[in-house]
């Protein structure tokens, strides 16, 4: 892994609460399609796209990697025939950076969660009242569930056709050199935060033995020596598992390292901070499906390299913008007739003026999001999009210039307020 470490966030320049204990860094990763300044934002390319963007529009938003889910595309086009291509960068018409996931979110999201209203961030900061459990694993026998977990693997029902299949930590590692992705995980259990303390063991177990064999099979597989292989830290919400974890992943040879959910959201900064004391400091370290601008600071300030979310292009399909006073609906009617731009400080495609000093107008993406215009999503997302990777920039150039905690101080006073 080529990752060099350009400069440690320090105390200097502002309110260091903490700041002599901070472990943020900027940093700059080489990969085989190109360099990753870090930190970074990663936009989600789920089915080799980036949701009503093409990849030229990616690219213009600053993006320098995109990540792409390992299940949906393992089951359509699949990954024998984006191999046939020459893998992924080609199939999607991207030349930068890869990264994919390994499917083990979709273990969470199609098991434990399908269903039901389960996020792996909960609100719940202590689980002390056994009522707020949910013992899905040994009473809800007939309820609704379309991955099953076993000690080898997890058996999935295709949500495109209810055809089975069956996932091992050596079959992920084999889809997703089929891909062909600069960055790929090893095979993990993301489990539900409203797990007990004994499953989320047996879990945590279970993710470390996988881990091995991913990176078995991975060395098997890595001949050019092109692609890096992150090992995922789990443990839930409980400080003496997620320690175990990160030092278990840490002892063995990855490259760099995802630390999985589940979290509460008050205690996500905490957590965050038990697993980057112990990993090591010369690797790179993802924070997997997070991305609001708050939390994005705090990952930072607490060691974070990479995150990869789909917030901003899923907020904007939905009409929410970023600005920086905080988050818009388009769709609210005092912006029918408001003929400003949607942030008149971005730089983003949409906001720029031109045409004769004219830019993309709140009115006129209100327009199209009412008339349900196809075009609405594709602006919003540009912007969503622009704002959130720029603003990783911006905290990366703060750290560079020695002052981090002013311009969070600054930013999240009026994003926050």
């Amino acid at each position: 892994m080529e990752f060099k470490i350009e400069k440690k966030l320090s105390a200097k320049g502002g309110s260091a609460s903490g700041g002599k204990n901070s472990l943020g860094r900027a940093g700059v990763l080489i990969t085989a399609h190109g360099i990753i300044n870090t930190p970074a934002f990663v936009p989600v390319g789920t089915k080799a796209s980036v949701k009503a963007l093409t990849s030229e529009q990616v690219i213009d938003t600053g993006a320098e990697v995109i990540l792409a889910n390992t299940y949906h595309l393992y089951l359509q086009p699949g990954d024998e025939l984006i191999a046939s291509v020459g893998g992924i960068h080609k199939f999607m018409n991207w030349d930068g950076p890869m990264m994919t996931d390994s499917g083990g979110f979709q273990v969470f999201s199609l098991g434990a969660a399908y269903g039901k209203e389960i996020s792996k961030i909960t609100k719940i900061t202590e689980i002390t009242d056994p009522s707020l459990m949910i013992p899905e694993r040994f009473d809800d026998s007939n309820a609704p569930r379309l991955a099953k977990i076993g000690q080898d693997g997890v058996s999935f029902k295709s949500h495109l056709d209810g055809s089975i299949h069956y996932i091992t930590p050596e079959k992920s590692i084999q889809i997703q050199h089929n891909l062909g992705a600069d960055i790929i995980f090893a095979f993990d259990e993301c489990t539900s935060p409203t797990e007990d303390i004994k499953y989320q063991e047996e879990a945590l177990e279970r993710t470390h033995r996988w881990a091995e064999r991913s990176l078995i099979e991975h060395n098997k597989l890595n001949k050019e020596n092109k692609i890096y292989l992150f090992g995922i830290i789990q443990g839930g919400r409980d400080k003496n598992l997620r320690k175990k974890s990160a030092q278990a992943i840490s002892s063995m040879n990855f490259d760099g390292f995802g630390i999985g959910g589940s979290f509460a959201k008050k205690d996500m900064s905490t957590a965050v901070k038990w697993v980057n004391e112990i990993l090591p400091e010369n690797k790179p370290r993802h924070l997997l499906g997070i991305g609001e601008p708050e939390d994005l600071f705090m990952g930072i300030e607490n060691g974070v390299d990479l995150f990869d979310c789909v917030a901003p292009t899923r907020n904007a399909r939905n009409g929410t913008l970023y600005i920086k006073n905080g988050k818009i609906n388009i769709m609210n009617a005092k912006y029918k007739d408001d003929f400003n731009a949607v942030d008149q400080d971005c730089g983003c495609y949409v906001c720029s003026p031109r045409h004769g000093g004219v830019s993309y107008t709140r009115a006129y993406l209100s327009h199209l999001f009412h008339g349900k215009e196809m075009l609405a999503a594709t602006l919003a997302s540009i912007h969503n999009l622009y704002f959130i990777v720029n603003l990783v920039k911006k905290i990366r150039q703060s750290i560079l210039d020695d002052n981090f905690f002013e311009f969070k101080k600054e930013f999240l006073s009026k994003y926050l307020k």
